[in-house]
């Protein structure tokens, strides 16, 4: 039931097949103008049938089953209406098959869309990162979900709210309503159930103050839940547009206002940008009750319907409804925003690269530039189907939302996973200028490398990471020592991690490669996080100088038989070639060979200290050519 918030325009899209609208489909073309699409997929589905369809009449069936978000029927039949002039038939395709997991065949669909509709934003973006899905799939989790069992029911239920101790939603379960033709459900009620300390809910109690015969809600409340704002039909205050050939009265979801009196909401007014020429729903109050965020496809907008704003200057006084621009709006649907006490705006799109359906994305509105972009909240918030009327309670730490991932429209809480945003700024250690493209990796407590990100211009890079969790920074870049830099465990918040750089520092001498010792523990050949180090500093030179030819020689200590120790000094000889090669130096420029406690550093005989045995253990670098 969400659509009916979604869009209140209807078009014929396939009018221009070769059989198009005649006396065949006239019932079913007014029924799908008068949005009962139940109705009109039983009509088109009979022309199927009879052999009287063509490429409109499954370009209809496509239409209806869209609004109704089936997306197996809607994919099938829009499958069989192809070709199409109207690019935006190809985005509806994509949009489906996204849907129903079929993301390579969506991609195929959407690129045809970008080759019809090459300015559109939804087209530009597309061509820029088709293959976006792999990175939202890798993003790491915000939140987890589950679904509130005991307060959904067989119908929808969507729009929820935590206000106070009350959990506010919108749902068709009152079967004692009409039916609406959109869907064969029944109309919309608000309802709330209360928040127990425990953390479950009570019985859903009926808004029956507000409800009508009509559409009613979602809702918004003030901070200090005295007043709510509303969305309703507006047949219930009697304004409708009259079509005569349809025999039909158009009206359109529009915002009120009410207010708490003696326990009860009463005061209810309309808003005065209401208007029957377009819908103006799904609100959302600020926390200083000065701006009201609501969805709207009124005239000056930028798609089907937008997110916009307008200042609450009064008592139900307001200023001019402004468009929140295209940082949030597509030329898809943008809807359901709500914005949350530390000023991030959350709302859902189609318009957006997502998972498929409606999306929820984030925003925070006290950014500016690039962190001020939208952003993906990911899975498993998101799903292929339609993940919508996200809201989130400061106090409680708490999310809400509604997703039919599981066929209806049902209510799901988001709990929030403790995270830290960890940012790391690598800068040479000798200037203290900024270091753009460094490589940084974060490594978890076991030593694992979760991922590996570059700096921006200004030497930053930051990573979420999980609370009362320590890591591991390591920073590269070419012409300096690698670092690594700790992050202590944290209990949430932000965190800066300082990565300077030392400038490599090289002594080549005419006859070889003079580095700080490659040492290596005792009887093993594996390369150490300090021998690394150092490794790379000879990378740095071989690749500055690519003439240069090095040869390895490895050396053990006396401890061990003499062919032994032969034969693990080689192992370590191979090993720190190996390493050499792994960095980009070709391996026709390094050889080395192993040669055991024959060339000792320090001729300390059987009385070798544990200091002189570690200075025996060593690696050479000798020029071979340069």
């Amino acid at each position: 039931m969400k659509n009916l918030y979604i869009s209140a325009c209807v078009a014929l899209l396939f009018a221009g097949s070769a059989m198009s609208q005649n006396k065949d489909t006239a019932k079913g073309d007014k029924l799908y103008q008068q949005f009962e699409y139940v109705d009109a997929v039983k009509e088109y589905l009979s022309l199927v049938d009879k052999g009287k369809a063509d490429t409109y009449v499954y370009g209809q069936l496509a239409e209806s089953y869209y609004n109704m978000f089936n997306t197996v029927e809607a994919a099938k039949w829009y499958a069989k209406a192809l070709p199409s002039q109207d690019a935006e038939v190809y985005y509806k395709y994509a949009q489906m098959l996204k849907a129903n997991g079929k993301y390579e065949e969506a991609n195929k669909q959407m690129a045809v869309f970008a080759s019809k509709a090459p300015n559109d934003q939804r087209a530009k973006t597309f061509k820029e990162n088709p293959n976006y899905l792999p990175k939202l799939l890798d993003r790491q989790k915000a939140f987890n979900v589950k679904a509130l069992t005991a307060t959904n029911s067989d119908k929808s239920e969507f729009g929820p709210l935590l206000s106070g101790e009350n959990l506010y939603f919108t749902s068709t379960r009152n079967k004692s309503r009409r039916t609406d033709g959109w869907n064969d459900e029944p109309y919309l009620d608000m309802y709330y159930a209360p928040f127990n300390a425990d953390g479950t809910f009570g019985k859903a109690v009926e808004l029956t103050e507000l409800n009508t015969k009509w559409h009613d809600g979602p809702v918004s409340i003030s901070a200090d839940g005295n007043t709510m704002y509303f969305a309703r039909d507006s047949h219930a205050d009697h304004n409708y547009e009259k079509d005569k050939k349809l025999k039909t009265k158009f009206g359109q979801v529009n915002l009120y206002r009410a207010t708490l009196a003696n326990g009860k909401w009463d005061n209810i007014v309309q808003l005065p940008f209401n208007s029957t020429a377009y819908s103006t729903s799904s609100p959302s109050i600020s926390r200083d009750g000065k701006t009201l965020y609501f969805t709207s496809d009124m005239p000056g907008g930028i798609g089907d319907s937008d997110i916009w704003k307008v200042s609450v200057t009064g008592d139900n006084t307001y200023g001019t409804p402004e468009n929140l621009g295209r940082k949030v709006n597509t030329e898809g649907k943008e809807q359901f925003p709500f914005l949350t006490d530390d000023n991030v705006l959350y709302f859902s799109s189609n318009g957006r690269q997502g998972l498929g359906g409606l999306d929820v994305f984030s925003m925070d509105l006290s950014k500016m530039g690039a962190d001020g972009e939208a952003k993906n909240v990911g899975k498993p918030v998101n799903s292929e189907k339609d993940d919508f009327s996200f809201s989130f309670n400061t106090v409680k730490n708490l999310g809400f939302f509604a997703s039919n991932r599981a066929g209806t429209d049902d209510l799901f809480q988001a709990n929030p996973i403790c995270s830290v945003e960890a940012t790391a700024i690598v800068s040479d250690a000798k200037t203290g200028q900024p270091l753009d493209g460094a490589r940084v990796a974060i490594l978890d407590e076991k030593k694992n490398v979760i991922e590996t990100r570059s700096t921006s211009a200004n030497g930053e890079v930051m990573y979420m990471v999980e609370c009362d969790k320590a890591y591991t920074i390591q920073a590269a870049k070419d012409g300096y020592e690698s670092g690594v830099f700790a992050i202590a465990k944290n209990k949430g918040g932000k965190t800066r991690v300082e990565a300077p750089l030392n400038p490599i520092d090289v002594i080549v001498t005419p006859t070889a490669i003079v580095l700080k010792e490659i040492n290596f523990e005792y009887n093993k050949s594996n390369i150490t996080q300090a021998g690394a180090f150092e490794l790379d500093k000879l990378v740095q030179v071989m690749k500055n100088n690519e003439a240069l030819v090095i040869y390895v020689k490895s050396h053990t200590d006396n401890r061990g038989s003499d062919q032994y120790n032969l034969d693990l000094s080689d192992r370590r000889a191979k090993s720190t070639v190996q390493y050499v090669i792994s960095k980009g130096i070709a391996a026709d420029r390094i050889t080395g060979k192993g040669y055991g406690e024959s060339e000792p550093k320090i001729d300390c005989k059987e009385a070798c200290t544990e200091e002189e045995h570690a200075q025996n253990r060593r690696s050479e670098f000798l020029i071979v050519k340069k």
